[in-house]
């Protein structure tokens, strides 16, 4: 495998975005763990967004730091939502159940969507 990783954290406030690209496996798992730090380790952030659009392969290292993003955010009563995987991210996922069906997204414009649909439900107080 290649160690090829490229990743983008972005946005700020309680909604965050990590985009990635490449390969996320034993050789660059570390990288993805450290640049998904600061938004794991800051207990504002509520969202996390894994925009997998160019992520071509994820290793069991790869899945164990969405698993450890998840345990993170989760823990706070947050959500990791995964947007664009390729059908081979995809198919991994559904084998180890890395991410509930319902928090994968075919785009961001989904996974939006999604969620102005869950601000609408709490605010109009279905959600009791």
């Amino acid at each position: 495998m290649s160690d090829d990783l490229r990743i983008a954290l972005e946005g700020d406030g309680a909604k965050r975005t990590c985009r990635l690209a490449g390969h996320l496996d034993t050789h660059t798992y570390q990288i993805a763990d450290a640049a998904l730090e600061p938004a794991l380790s800051d207990p504002g952030v509520q969202l996390l967004v894994l925009d997998l659009t160019g992520l071509e392969y994820i290793s069991s290292a790869g899945l164990r730091t969405v698993f450890k993003a998840r345990k993170a955010i989760g823990s706070r009563g947050g959500k990791v939502l995964v947007a664009n995987p390729q059908p081979q991210i995809r198919k991994v996922f559904d084998l180890v159940k890395a991410v509930p069906f319902s928090e994968i997204f075919s785009s961001t414009a989904e996974a939006d969507a999604y969620l102005d649909a869950m601000q609408k439900r709490v605010l109009s107080g279905e959600d009791d």
